[in-house]
């Protein structure tokens, strides 16, 4: 087994940034895959499909790929790690449906404030329980508060859009849209931590992010025929070549976070790609503008504001700040 090696901070956390920029493109794509479709299911399974394909061409053709191939069943029959692991996938399958269920519903300003909520909250969850390859880390004073100051940041950069975002459903109506997202949110930590064992593990995040995209297609598919069984097809596949490209977004993204939390820890890569999910949002925004979007001045400034408190949560305190601060236990 040859583990991949540890990044340091000053160049881990700009590829989480890098990777979460791939999140709200991914994000727009499969929501307008699941209006066109009219389901959400076979949005979400279409995108991992795709990012399935991709994965298993990377795995064929790159010689890093066939030796972390070569070392899946290898880990899995020794357990090397739980064999929850392998599964891990179907929380990328969740964030996804989720993505192509309810953004329609909600808007992005919603989806991206209760994903980053989940997020940031199971983050520092994980971080102290050691799940990840990076082992326990403390839950400090000057983490609860970089984490705070993120969901609030958040929540400033997309208010603009509140009201121009979302189906204008009542308050009671939205729960349930909005607890999906929530959860999905809360799971990808736990899928990160478990993707970045099995890449130690496999060698390569290559293996890690293939396991990941066969998991979750199994559910989906799964999940897609017991739908058309029920409810009949939905609409027919569009012509147009960019609503396929969800899937390998979710390559980038799901590949980089398996790498990184070895080196940085849960709750910082996440909160590294919550950064570069703002960022990729306000780009969009800019340069691609969906109807009724919004680009106010909360929104930048929220979005640096959201670097602030990520570079508070992410550098190395010492241990007389906040009052010689003490870890949570």
């Amino acid at each position: 087994m040859t583990s991949p090696s540890r990044l340091p901070a000053l160049a881990g956390l700009p590829l989480a940034v890098g990777s979460g920029l791939a999140i709200p493109v991914q994000g727009r794509i499969n929501g307008a895959l699941g209006a066109r479709l009219n389901d959400g299911i076979a949005a979400a399974a279409v995108s991992f499909s795709t990012g399935l394909l991709v994965m298993i061409v990377i795995s064929l053709v790159l010689p890093r790929g066939r030796a972390g191939l070569a070392a899946i069943i290898p880990a899995v029959r020794n357990r090397a790690f739980p064999r929850i692991y392998v599964v891990a996938g179907a929380i990328g399958a969740l964030f996804v449906f989720a993505q192509s269920f309810t953004v329609g519903i909600l808007g992005v300003a919603l989806f991206t404030v209760a994903t980053v909520t989940g997020q940031t909250v199971s983050g520092l969850l994980v971080d102290r329980l050691g799940i990840g390859p990076a082992g326990k880390k403390s839950v400090t004073g000057i983490r609860i508060i970089g984490c705070i100051l993120t969901i609030a940041a958040v929540a400033w950069a997309v208010s603009p859009r509140f009201s121009s975002g979302g189906s204008g459903d009542g308050a009671a109506g939205l729960l349930l849209p909005i607890l999906l997202p929530v959860a999905a949110g809360f799971l990808m930590s736990f899928q990160q931590a478990m993707n970045g064992t099995a890449t130690l593990h496999y060698g390569t995040p290559i293996a890690a992010t293939l396991v990941n995209f066969v998991a979750g297609c199994t559910v989906l598919w799964v999940a897609l025929a017991v739908k058309l069984a029920v409810a009949g097809p939905a609409n027919p596949l569009p012509g147009e070549w960019w609503y396929y490209l969800g899937g390998p977004m979710g390559c980038v993204f799901i590949g980089l976070g398996a790498l990184l939390v070895r080196s940085l820890g849960v709750l910082v890569t996440g909160l590294g790609m919550i950064a570069g999910q703002l960022l990729g949002s306000l780009a969009l925004d800019l340069a691609l503008p969906a109807p009724g979007t919004v680009v106010a001045p909360a929104t930048v400034l929220g979005t640096l504001l959201t670097l602030g408190a990520i570079v508070l949560a992410t550098l190395p305190w010492p241990r007389g700040a906040l009052r010689r601060q003490r870890p949570v236990r």
